[in-house]
């Protein structure tokens, strides 16, 4: 799978960071890991596990821990940590760097952050926004819409009918996330964010209308930057004599980048409402993942009724 990376400078002014001390390669250097690090092993003297690439968090415990040693033991430390290439240091709660540090930091061209957050606070924002820079990702030909909160993406041939749909669902009410291709994140372990390239967001293509801008003509409560995957919709061509699910008491299931999704395949032929059934399938999906399940229901009365001799 390939690896992504993501300009330090970028989380640098994201996070709000002031700039004590820039390395040469500043502006081209990059981060390739969502891990951070808090180096109170590393200056005690424990470099049997350590990974230069990640950012270096010093708190409040770090600068305590090294307020009990000498000016002259300060600087034997961070010099033997800064001959590492270190990404980068971040000191926390505003605090004022030691001096050996920025002396060290100037020696071997290290980059040095100062943020006023607590520690705590700054790794958890800065591990999330680095996770979705870094995050596994595919692009895939389909559309994305929200409908009542689900992330629906429509997959299925070109001309099958995907973007006439999608813009149905948008005069009802519903929110176009992109249209043709859909970039695919895996931001957690069962969890994938699809986006529009930026390029491409909110432009549609029309058979016969051509390009079209949804946000233009239809306002910004009819698109989204961004949403969850729920649920994969197969659109098909109807094909006679094919037996369809019509009951739903098997659940298919397909998956992308190692997450295993809902999918449900809609055959399509002339006369089918497929924005009402796209409306179906989200509210469909959203109350089995809330523990109820219409055919599971169906089939248990069904099989009540013939234990109890009843008939329908």
């Amino acid at each position: 799978m390939a690896t992504y990376s993501v300009p330090l400078k970028t989380i640098v002014a994201e996070q709000g960071l002031t700039i004590l001390h820039a390395c040469s390669d500043y502006d081209t250097q990059m981060l390739t890991t969502a891990d951070v690090n808090r180096p109170g092993l590393q200056l005690a003297g424990f470099y049997n596990y350590f990974d230069p690439r990640r950012l270096q968090i010093i708190g409040r415990v770090e600068s305590t821990y090294l307020e009990t040693f000498s000016a002259e033991q300060r600087m034997s430390m961070f010099e033997e940590f800064m001959r590492h290439p270190i990404a980068g240091i971040v000191v926390c709660h505003g605090m004022d760097p030691f001096p050996e540090c920025m002396e060290m930091a100037e020696k071997y061209d290290r980059n040095i952050f100062l943020t006023r957050e607590d520690t705590s606070a700054f790794m958890s924002r800065t591990i999330a926004s680095l996770t979705a820079y870094l995050a596994p990702r595919i692009t895939r030909h389909g559309v994305l819409v929200e409908v009542f909160g689900e992330g629906l993406l429509i997959l299925g041939d070109s001309g099958v009918g995907k973007s006439e749909t999608a813009l149905e669902l948008i005069k009802r009410g519903h929110r176009l996330v992109a249209d043709d291709a859909v970039e695919i994140k895996r931001t957690q372990r069962n969890m994938l964010i699809g986006s529009a390239p930026e390029l491409i967001r909110y432009y549609m293509e029309l058979r016969g209308i051509g390009v079209i801008n949804a946000r233009q003509i239809y306002g910004v409560g009819a698109v989204k930057p961004e949403n969850r995957i729920d649920l994969v919709v197969n659109m098909e061509p109807w094909e006679d004599g094919r037996a369809y699910d019509r009951l739903g008491l098997s659940t298919e299931t397909t998956e992308i980048l190692g997450v295993t999704l809902p999918m449900v395949t809609i055959p399509v032929r002339p006369g089918r409402n497929l924005a009402v059934i796209m409306e179906l399938a989200a509210m469909n999906n959203r109350q089995k993942n809330m523990g109820y399940n219409a055919a599971e229901t169906l089939a248990a009365e069904h099989d009540k009724n013939i234990d109890l001799g009843v008939g329908f």
